[in-house]
C-alpha cells in the first residue's frame, strides 16, 4: 500500500470547476444517507408491514419493540428474504460464488437526521450483527459553482420552452441544431480516441444488440439527440432539478446519442439504452434491480460517488476523498451479484484525487461487517467491476491544455484498482453546462442543450461504456461468445492507448489505458488473412457517413474491402490498372479489411 500523494501544480492538476470552483449537488433529504443494517446469519428475519419475524425461531421482541417507539421501518434491501433463499432458505454471509448474502442486508426508514445515534443502538440489538451509515451519493462529474436561480432565471424544462410542443419535441420551424460531431475527439483514431469511427464500419460495431443502464439521479429524455435508441427510465424516480438531468442527459449522449446530421453521436449509437434513478430505493438496491433486468454481457454504468474516510465521510464542494461505491459492503455485494451474473458493470473510480491504495482503506469502519475486506486491494476479493479514471484529453482540444494525452488529471482517483481510462475534460455531448443551458448550444429550449466541457470520472466512464458496447455488439454479430466481467477488465487493461506522465502525476499512479476498439478486436476475434484479387474498385472521395475517413474500396473473393486513408500514389496505381483494361490488383484483407496491395498491372 502507498502513501497518499498529493497533486502537483499546472495542467491538469486542477479540482471541480473551470477554475478550480467548487460545487454541490442538491439531493432530496432521504438521498443524503442510508442506514443500512446486516442481520446475523442465524436469526433469518423477515421483514414485513407487521413487523420482524424469525423464522428460526429467534426472540425479536426487543428489535420489534426499538422499531415501534423509534417510528422505524426495517426493508429488505434486496426484496423479499424468502425469494433470494428459495431452496432452504438458509442464511450464510456469501454464496459459493463469493456474492454476500443478499438477504443479510435491510435498510431504515425514518429517523434520517439520527442515522448515527440510531446505528449504535440498533447494532446492540438481539439478531442484528452490525448496521453502517452511508453518505449521500452524488455524480462524479466536474461543474461550476452551483449560483442560486430564481424561478424565472431557472431552466424550465421541455414544457415551459417556448420552442417545444406537448410531445417533448422541437417545434417545426425552431432553429436546427448544427453538427458537433468534429469537436468529439474522442470518437477518433487511437490514441487520440477510441476509434468509433473504426467500429461502426464493421458488423455490430455501432452495439448491436446490447444494452446499457445508466444509475444516477436524472436525465433530459425528451433531448432531440436521444430519440433513437433511449427506452426511458425503468427504475426508480427522477430527481427534479436540472444540474442532476443535464448530468444524466450528458452521460447518455456519450454512449448512444442518436447518429444523424445535427448534434453529437454516441460511441455505440445502436445500443439500447435505458435509465435507472437510485432515488428511492438507494444504490445498492437499484444496481441489483438493474441486474435482474439485464442478461449476460449487457452494461450497468454506476455514475455515482461518495464521501470517504478521508475526511471522515463528510460532504465536500471540492469532492477531495470521494470514492467508488463499491467500497460500502451493501453496494459491493449488489455489485458482486451483478457480475456473478455476467453483467459488466462499470464504474467512476471517484473525483477525490485519492491513492485507492491507501492504507486508509484498509481499515474497517465502525459498524461493517467483520467478513468486509477492502476492494480496492487486489489481494482480496474483487467485486470484478471496471473502475475508471480521468486521463486528459490531447492538448489542445477546445484550445484548452489540461496536461499530457491521457495523463492523469489532478481530480481524479488512482490505483492498482483502477483498470481503465476516458477522456476526464473537454467531452462534447448532450446537455447544459452543470447547472446551466449548454455552452456549446444553450437557449431557452433544454432538448437542445449541448456542452463542450463535461468533465470528470463521470465523462470517463460512459467513454468506456460505450468502446465496451461496441466490442460486445461485433462479438454478437460474428457469433462469439460475448465478454464476461473478468474478460473485459482483462481486455481493457491488455490493449488501448497507454497512460502518459505529467508532471507531479507520473504513469504509477494508475488510471490505465484509453480503450481502443481497433486493438481490442485483434485480442478478441480470431483473425485470419485472406487474399484474392480485386475484381473492380470504387475510390470513395467524400465518405459517408462524413465523420468516416476517405476509402479506397476493393471487390475481392465476393465482397468489398476497405482501405483506409489512401495514398495518393495506392490510388493513382489502382486507377491505372484498371483503365489499362487488364488489371492485376492483389490485396490481403482481414474481414473487410486491406491490409496489404501490391498492383502489378
Amino acid at each position: 500500500m502507498t502513501d497518499q500523494v498529493e497533486p502537483a501544480g499546472g495542467p491538469g492538476a486542477d479540482g471541480p470547476g473551470p477554475d478550480g470552483a467548487g460545487f454541490t449537488y442538491r439531493t432530496p433529504d432521504a438521498s443524503e444517507q442510508e442506514l443500512i443494517v446486516v442481520a446475523r446469519p442465524e436469526a433469518r428475519l423477515r421483514a414485513g408491514a407487521e413487523g420482524v419475524r424469525s423464522a428460526a425461531g429467534s426472540d425479536v421482541s426487543a428489535l420489534n419493540m426499538f422499531l415501534g417507539d423509534e417510528q422505524l421501518a426495517l426493508e429488505p434491501l434486496f426484496g423479499n428474504e424468502e425469494r433470494l433463499h428459495p431452496a432452504a432458505g438458509q442464511h450464510r454471509e456469501s454464496d459459493e460464488d463469493g456474492v454476500p448474502d443478499l438477504a443479510l442486508f435491510y435498510r431504515v426508514r425514518g429517523g434520517e437526521s439520527r442515522a448515527q445515534e440510531l446505528r449504535s443502538r440498533l447494532a446492540a440489538l438481539p439478531g442484528i450483527d452490525t448496521a453502517y451509515v452511508k453518505p449521500g451519493a452524488v455524480p462524479a462529474s466536474l461543474g461550476a459553482t452551483d449560483r442560486a436561480q430564481t424561478p424565472a432565471q431557472r431552466p424550465s424544462g421541455p414544457s415551459g420552452s417556448p420552442d417545444v410542443g406537448e410531445s417533448g419535441r422541437r417545434k417545426e420551424g425552431a432553429p436546427v441544431t448544427p453538427d458537433f460531431t468534429g469537436r468529439q475527439g474522442y470518437l477518433r483514431p487511437a490514441p487520440e480516441g477510441v476509434d468509433a469511427h473504426w467500429a461502426w464500419q464493421r458488423l455490430g460495431g455501432s452495439g448491436e444488440g446490447v444494452t446499457v443502464i445508466d444509475i444516477e439521479g436524472a436525465w433530459q429524455l425528451s433531448h432531440e439527440d436521444l430519440a433513437g435508441k433511449l427506452a426511458g427510465v425503468v427504475i426508480g424516480t427522477p430527481i427534479q432539478d436540472v444540474a442532476w438531468r443535464n448530468h444524466g442527459t450528458a452521460v447518455i449522449g456519450v454512449i448512444g446519442g442518436d447518429r444523424n446530421s445535427v448534434g453529437i453521436t454516441g460511441i455505440a449509437p445502436e445500443a439500447m439504452t435505458a435509465t435507472a434513478s437510485f432515488q428511492p430505493l438507494g444504490t445498492a438496491a437499484t444496481i441489483h434491480a438493474a441486474a435482474e433486468r439485464l442478461g449476460p454481457g449487457d452494461i450497468v454504468l454506476i455514475e455515482l460517488h461518495r464521501p470517504g474516510p478521508r475526511f471522515d465521510f463528510q460532504p465536500r464542494d471540492d469532492q477531495r476523498g470521494y470514492v467508488a461505491l463499491e467500497w460500502w459492503p451493501d453496494d459491493y455485494a449488489a455489485i458482486r451479484y451483478a457480475t456473478a451474473k455476467g453483467v459488466i458493470v462499470v464504474g467512476a473510480a471517484g473525483n477525490g484525487a485519492e491513492s485507492l491504495d491507501d492504507a486508509v482503506y484498509e481499515r474497517r469502519p465502525d459498524g461493517f461487517p467483520e467478513w468486509w475486506r477492502n476492494p480496492f486491494n487486489p489481494s482480496n476479493q474483487p467485486s470484478r467491476a471496471v473502475l475508471v479514471g480521468a486521463g486528459a484529453p490531447p492538448p489542445g482540444t477546445h484550445g484548452r491544455d489540461h496536461g499530457p494525452d491521457r495523463s492523469r488529471l489532478g481530480f481524479s482517483n488512482y490505483g492498482a484498482r483502477v483498470d481503465a481510462q476516458g477522456w476526464g475534460r473537454e467531452t462534447t455531448t448532450t446537455g447544459g453546462s452543470w447547472n446551466q443551458p449548454g455552452d456549446l448550444q444553450g437557449g431557452p429550449v433544454e432538448i437542445a442543450w449541448y456542452t463542450d466541457t463535461f468533465s470528470g470520472t463521470s465523462s470517463a466512464s460512459p467513454v468506456v461504456v460505450g468502446a465496451l458496447a461496441c466490442l460486445q455488439g461485433m462479438l454478437k454479430a460474428a457469433g462469439q461468445q460475448l465478454m464476461n466481467p473478468d474478460r473485459a477488465r482483462a481486455v481493457l487493461r491488455s490493449t488501448g492507448s497507454p497512460q502518459q506522465d505529467a508532471p507531479g502525476r507520473p504513469a504509477s499512479q494508475r488510471i490505465g489505458n484509453r480503450p481502443d476498439i481497433r486493438s481490442a478486436v485483434t485480442n478478441l476475434l480470431p483473425s485470419a488473412v485472406g487474399s484474392g484479387r480485386a475484381e473492380r474498385y470504387w475510390d470513395e472521395l467524400i465518405p459517408y457517413p462524413p465523420e468516416l475517413p476517405p476509402r479506397l474500396r476493393l471487390f475481392v473473393a465476393g465482397e468489398w474491402r476497405n482501405l483506409n486513408d489512401p495514398s495518393p500514389d495506392i490510388r493513382q496505381a489502382v486507377r491505372a490498372a484498371f483503365a489499362g483494361g487488364h488489371p492485376d490488383v492483389r490485396v490481403w484483407f482481414s474481414d473487410d479489411e486491406v491490409v496489404g496491395l501490391v498492383v502489378t498491372g
